[in-house]
């Protein structure tokens, strides 16, 4: 194979990377950023160049999504007082919940993993309902940073990649 042919194939298989990496973020059970930021590592390392500038934005954009991500949501948390085993018990009913109702498992099952983990832990369903909204609410704004991180760094593999291969 010809070192055109190479780059081609490695191009593709890291845009599918970026897809994998994409739904990661959403969706718990897989990496996100951190594929998105291993297949731009591989595509900069094969396509070489001025390629390893496009890496280091990427790179930059996965440390702050994901950064803002934790961050964020732990300190949203922590101030409302809302512990982390109610938020991995939520993680987990999601993970069961994709397998028993496909599409809409997850989300539903991490609400009412969440819900029953802070009823169980407050005795009162109001301020079990007000910490799962809180959390629910610091999570998501979580998720959503970190995949405008990494839609961000979407649009710059895609920018790269035109350029790369335009100008060869």
């Amino acid at each position: 194979m010809d070192s055109l042919t190479v780059q081609i194939i490695v191009t593709i298989v890291v845009g599918l990377a970026y897809v994998v990496g994409l739904t990661g973020i959403v969706l718990p059970i897989i990496p996100g950023s951190i594929t998105i930021l291993i297949g731009s590592l591989v595509w900069a390392i094969v396509l070489g160049g001025w390629t390893w500038l496009a890496f280091a934005i990427i790179a930059v954009l996965c440390a702050v999504g994901m950064t803002c991500s934790y961050v964020m949501t732990g300190k949203r948390l922590k101030d409302n007082d809302v512990p982390t085993w109610p938020i991995l018990v939520g993680v987990a009913a999601g993970i069961v919940g994709i397998f028993v109702i496909p599409f809409l498992g997850l989300p539903i099952g991490f609400v009412l993993g969440l819900y029953g983990s802070e009823w169980y832990r407050r005795r009162d369903m109001k301020l079990a309902w007000e910490s799962s909204w809180i959390a629910i609410k610091a999570f998501g704004i979580g998720v959503m940073l970190e995949l405008v991180c990494g839609f961000a760094s979407t649009l710059t593999f895609a920018i790269a990649t035109t350029l790369h291969f335009l100008n060869r």
